[in-house]
């Protein structure tokens, strides 16, 4: 997939750990390890929104896009 999740390159210059980050953003654990794993077919906006919140990042440091 084109889309690539940096969510574990961002939790690690944050230094927080996946836990945390679902306890402060409301999702489970399971949804977000499905997310940083890439494996996720699609995310909420609102759910993007609270990450980048807690993170204290933009979109596009999560989310990337890489041609074939």
């Amino acid at each position: 997939m084109p889309v690539i999740v940096n969510l574990d390159v961002m939790l690690a210059k944050r230094k927080t750990s996946l836990t945390e980050l679902s306890e402060k953003v409301g999702v489970t654990m399971s949804n977000l390890s499905i997310l940083k794993t890439g494996k996720a077919k699609a995310i909420r906006f609102s759910t993007l929104e609270a990450i980048c919140e807690v993170l204290n990042c933009q979109p596009g440091d999560i989310l990337e896009y890489r041609e074939h």
